[in-house]
């Protein structure tokens, strides 16, 4: 059954916020069960079609990462409305509820109530890792906006890794992203180089809606208009 999107307690606001580094915000266990599982349905639903859940290509590599995208497709490195590299379709729309999820993200984690105001993500990048998957350190620089990334995760845990402005090196913070927590990246950390370097199999909580892997939803602002 589909959580009320509108109720206050969707998204509890009583998580203490850990500042990971400056701009970004870590909420452990914002989505609770319930919603993790509704979310991982909606997943099942979004990878069946009518672009379905594919590996991107990066400089002639599939990724490990399995990816299916909301509101605009992502390919390397651009975004476009219909899935070119795919199979040519039009992507599922953005939901009104994932633009709520994210604005209800960045009031839980402190930012103020203009910006949270003026966010509007159009795209989500909904990827599964499986217990090999990785993701290499990159920025998202692919959107005209700076505005901050929302990312939820549900299923098995991650080390995730958040890095510096500059290069793929160190300075760097690993943290382990747990099923429904929340983490918001913007400000000074916007374009931090960031990655999973492993994914704990076997840690996917029961009642989440997955046995096995992990789903990572990231809700971008693209900025840009239908050309």
């Amino acid at each position: 059954m589909r959580p009320d999107v509108d109720s206050p307690m969707l998204f509890p606001p009583d998580r203490s916020v850990v500042v990971v580094a400056p701009g970004a915000f870590l909420i452990r266990g914002w989505l609770d069960l319930r919603q993790q599982a509704w979310i991982a349905d909606r997943f099942r639903e979004w990878a069946a079609g009518p672009v379905p859940i594919r590996s991107a290509t990066v400089r002639g590599h599939p990724m490990s990462v399995r990816t299916v995208c909301l509101g605009w497709h992502w390919q390397p490195y651009r975004y476009t409305r219909t899935a070119t590299d795919v199979n040519g379709a039009r992507v599922l729309p953005f939901p009104d509820w994932l633009v709520r999820a994210g604005r209800r993200a960045l009031a839980d984690t402190g930012h103020d109530a203009d910006e949270v105001a003026r966010y509007s993500p159009d795209t989500a990048l909904v990827n599964f890792y499986d217990e090999r998957a990785r993701m290499g350190m990159h920025q998202d620089k692919d959107e005209v906006s700076l505005a901050p990334v929302v990312s939820l995760s549900i299923g098995d845990s991650c080390t995730f890794r958040l890095g510096n402005t500059e290069n793929r090196n160190r300075p760097h913070t690993d943290l382990t992203l747990e099923s429904g927590d929340l983490l918001v990246f913007g400000g000074p950390a916007r374009l931090a180089f960031h990655g999973v370097t492993a994914v704990s199999p076997g840690t996917a909580p029961p009642g989440c809606g997955l046995t096995t892997g992990r789903i990572n939803l990231t809700l971008r602002e693209t900025g840009l208009l239908d050309r």
